[in-house]
Order: C-alpha cells, then sequence, then structure tokens
C-alpha cells in the first residue's frame, strides 16, 4: 500500500517495510463490525495475511542491510499482536488470530524481554542475544511499554497469569528506564548498558510514548489493582497535558525537549497523525471513570471528544487516517451521532467505500 498521499489523493511513495497493510485491516474490520459488509471482513483479513507474510517470510522484505549482523526486530512482533486482537474483537473469534499472538507474545518473552538487564530491546540477534553496537543496544521505552499493554490485554482475555507477570514486568523495567526524573516525562531513547545515546534526539520527549505509557499504565492497575500504577498514571498526566498540551488553541504538540518546552509548534505531519494519540483518547478517559482515579477529570473527557476532530496537517499518511475511522467506528458502535459524524466525513473525502 501507498504510504503517502497528497492531499487530492494522489499516491507519492510505498515504504519497504508494511505497517500500512496492518493499519488498513484494522480499519476495514472496526467498519465491517459496525456495518456487516462481508467485503470490508475479507479485506481486513487479506490485508493481515499480507502483513504477515510480508514481515516473516524470509527473503519476502527488500533487505535494508547485509547478512552480517542479522537482527530481529520488536515493531512487526508488536503490531501482529495487536491487530489480531483487534481483527478478533471486530470479526469475531479465530484460531488464526490466537495462533499469531501466542507465538509472537512467545517470541518477546524468550528473544526481546532480558530480565537480567531489566530491558526490553527494539533487536536483538535471531537467538536473542543483545548485540554490543550502536545500533542494537538502543531501547526505547515508549515503546516496550506499548508492547506490555498489548500483552496485558491478552492476558486479561485469556486469563494468563504468566502474561500478566510479564506484562507488569516489563512495564515496571521500562519504566524506571523511561522516567526523566529530573524533568519528568518519558526519554525517547536509552542505552541498555547505559552508554551514551548515537541519535541526538534520545533526550527528547514525543508525544506517543506518553499516549500508550498513559494506556498501559491503567491496563496494569484494572488488573492487579496496585497503586504505583495509578500513581504512574496520574504522574504521566499530569505531567503530558501540562507540557504537550496548548490551552489556547487545544491539541498537543508532538515534539519537546528534555525539560518539556515545545521544540516546534507541528501539531500533525507523517508520523505524529491518526494513531497513538486518538486511540489514547478513545481508551483511556472511559477506563479513568470506571477505576475512579481521577478527582478532576475535565482536560481527560474532553480529550475524548478532540480524538473526533484530529488532522494530520499537510501531508497525510491515508492509511493512518483510515485507522482514525477506526477508533470512531469502534465508538459508533455505541453512539450515533459518531456514525453519522463518520459518514459525512468520509463522504467529504471521497472514500466512503
Amino acid at each position: 500500500m501507498f504510504f503517502h498521499w497528497t492531499r487530492e489523493g494522489r499516491a507519492v511513495r510505498k515504504r519497504r517495510y508494511a505497517y500500512s497493510e496492518s493499519f488498513a485491516a484494522i480499519a476495514y474490520a472496526a467498519h465491517a463490525a459496525v456495518t456487516q459488509s462481508e467485503a470490508s471482513s475479507e479485506r481486513a483479513r487479506e490485508l493481515f495475511l499480507r502483513f504477515l507474510d510480508w514481515n516473516f517470510t524470509p527473503g519476502r522484505m527488500p533487505a535494508k542491510a547485509t547478512d552480517e549482523r542479522p537482527t530481529l526486530g520488536l515493531a512487526p512482533r508488536m503490531i501482529a499482536i495487536v491487530t489480531a486482537q483487534e481483527l478478533r474483537e471486530c470479526l469475531g473469534a479465530d484460531e488464526h488470530f490466537d495462533r499469531v499472538i501466542e507465538t509472537y507474545i512467545d517470541q518477546i518473552a524468550s528473544l526481546f524481554w532480558h530480565p537480567e538487564q531489566r530491558a526490553v530491546m527494539e533487536s536483538v540477534s535471531p537467538t536473542g542475544q543483545i548485540l554490543d553496537h550502536f545500533d542494537t543496544r538502543v531501547i526505547n521505552p515508549g515503546h516496550a511499554i506499548e508492547a506490555a499493554w498489548f500483552i496485558l490485554r491478552e492476558a486479561d482475555h485469556r486469563n494468563r497469569e504468566d502474561w500478566l507477570r510479564l506484562g507488569c514486568e516489563m512495564l515496571d523495567a521500562m519504566w524506571e528506564r523511561g522516567w526523566d526524573r529530573e524533568y519528568g516525562g518519558l526519554f525517547y531513547f536509552r542505552d541498555v548498558f547505559d552508554r551514551p545515546v548515537q541519535e541526538y534526539w534520545h533526550e527528547m520527549k514525543f508525544w506517543w510514548p506518553h499516549d500508550e505509557a498513559l494506556i498501559a499504565t491503567l491496563y496494569a492497575y484494572r488488573l492487579t489493582k496496585e497503586t504505583r500504577f495509578a500513581q504512574r498514571h496520574e504522574l504521566l498526566r499530569e505531567w503530558a497535558f501540562q507540557h504537550f498540551g496548548d490551552p489556547a488553541c487545544g491539541e498537543w504538540y508532538g515534539y519537546l525537549r528534555r525539560d518539556g518546552t515545545p521544540s516546534s509548534s507541528l501539531k500533525g505531519n507523517l508520523w505524529k497523525s491518526c494513531f497513538h494519540h486518538p486511540r489514547r483518547a478513545g481508551l483511556v478517559p472511559s477506563a479513568v471513570a470506571e477505576l475512579g482515579l481521577a478527582a478532576n477529570q475535565s482536560r481527560v473527557s474532553n480529550d475524548r471528544r478532540k480524538a473526533r476532530h484530529a488532522v494530520a496537517g499537510e501531508g497525510k499518511e491515508a492509511v493512518l487516517t483510515l485507522f482514525s475511522c477506526c477508533v470512531l467506528l469502534h465508538g459508533a458502535k455505541r453512539n450515533c451521532s459518531w456514525r453519522n459524524d463518520l459518514a459525512a466525513w468520509l463522504r467529504s473525502r471521497r472514500i466512503s467505500r
């Protein structure tokens, strides 16, 4: 699938990897759940199979590097898990979805989670070893925390105590490594051995790790009732809304310096678009209300409404726009006005089919 389109709908480029297919699969599945469209259901399954084939069939994806230092990546395994979860929720129980989820949770546990280092690696050798090099020592706390809540979600679905333990251990370890004790917020990159990191933005605070950690801490608290998770959620919520939020015009800035000041006025681009932010805005408010965590929930509940009007800026990734439709479609199951709003928006963008 094309990754980048003009505002008028003309294709610009594709990317080497196949994440767009997974996001589109989720959107088609959500559409099928709301409309009972068999065509959308089949399209969702087809795109998911394409994603799996492209990412996990040896030799299918064009090589980015030589075989000198072979590695496995955390990201496609995470996305396989969450896509299968969303398709199962929208399309119904399916042994294939369950097998995919179990396969990649087990791989994360056996290859990427290193309890001796208290770290979840972004990339490892094919046997799960940490490779002592700039590129492979890097850890991304927010990304690992996102993986943790996917695992917690499955632990809840299947009543798996071992996965509950795994998800909480990953969340604990990566919170400890990621939280900036001096300025607050989550660092973007760290080195597993606490050596220098080559990426110059490693100390910056990006919007999406905070979105994902807000979800993860709530999941962990709901399943365990351990107060540290509720405390972290409140700490993170206060910091994130204070520093990312624009009180005058709404929405969040995407990129902050280490001290929490905006490094750019951008609120939307090819990366800060309709994925992490509306997902958090859709999931967190109802969970906060259910758990009774926040006395003052006005900013949180208002943020859910803002998710309905999120825009990605001048350049849009068309499939992430589809993912925002998925978020709204989930809401549309329970709220007729959401469905009407979404249908009107789709017609205006000429993607109603």
